[in-house]
């Protein structure tokens, strides 16, 4: 009988402890590294852009937790390309930037405390797709953007990474996105598969 108290006990402390733990709301931003993996991409640059958006994290137990957040996230590649053909010099820039509001969904296992490691999905739903552009040959230079065609609306990744919590609330946080979506949504989408990548620092304040 005693033993019986003593587990009911146990499991009423257990219970009371992680009711306790805090739902917490928050803001975060910061900067995305962010490029294509796939076919046929020749030289291809990164692009940095930023990340900005809000998160609540959900504690399950006094160790894990689940956090999901809704960014807008500014993602792409450039590529460059400089040289001397037929005795004229030459040079060209591409800015392709592909715009997403991302919503991950991280499960977060707290190493120690305030350092968590973190993984999980994120579906990303593009909201502009256009590519700048600037090339010179000889003295005469153009510049201009258009709209990227035949672009993927959703794009599913997976993300992982790790975050470290002040006890005064302000947190930072490294995380990369994986992409599993084929980006080239065009006719040779099966011959050209193209993939995000994107490497994100962030800061932000939860409570």
């Amino acid at each position: 009988m005693k033993k019986l108290v003593l587990l009911a006990a146990i499991a009423v402390m257990s219970v009371t402890t992680v009711e306790a733990q805090e739902v917490r709301l928050g803001a975060k931003g910061g900067v995305n590294f962010a490029t294509f993996n796939g076919d046929n991409l020749g030289d291809i640059k990164s692009r940095t852009g930023f990340h900005i958006g809000g998160l609540v994290e959900i504690p399950v137990t006094e160790k894990f937790s689940v956090q999901p957040e809704i960014l807008y996230s500014a993602q792409g590649a450039e590529y460059k390309d400089s040289g001397r053909e037929g005795g004229v010099n030459y040079s060209y820039e591409y800015k392709n930037k592909l715009d997403y509001i991302s919503v991950p969904v991280m499960a977060k296992f707290y190493v120690i405390d305030g350092l968590a490691i973190e993984a999980g999905p994120q579906v990303s739903f593009l909201t502009s797709s256009k590519s700048e552009y600037e090339g010179t040959l000889g003295d005469v230079t153009v510049s201009g953007e258009s709209d990227l065609e035949d672009v993927s609306k959703v794009d599913f990744s997976l993300g992982a990474g790790v975050s470290y919590r002040l006890p005064v609330g302000v947190f930072f946080g490294a995380r990369y996105n994986f992409g599993l979506t084929n980006v080239n949504d065009g006719n040779n989408a099966d011959d050209n598969k193209i993939n995000n990548r994107v490497f994100q620092l962030s800061a932000g304040y939860s409570f």
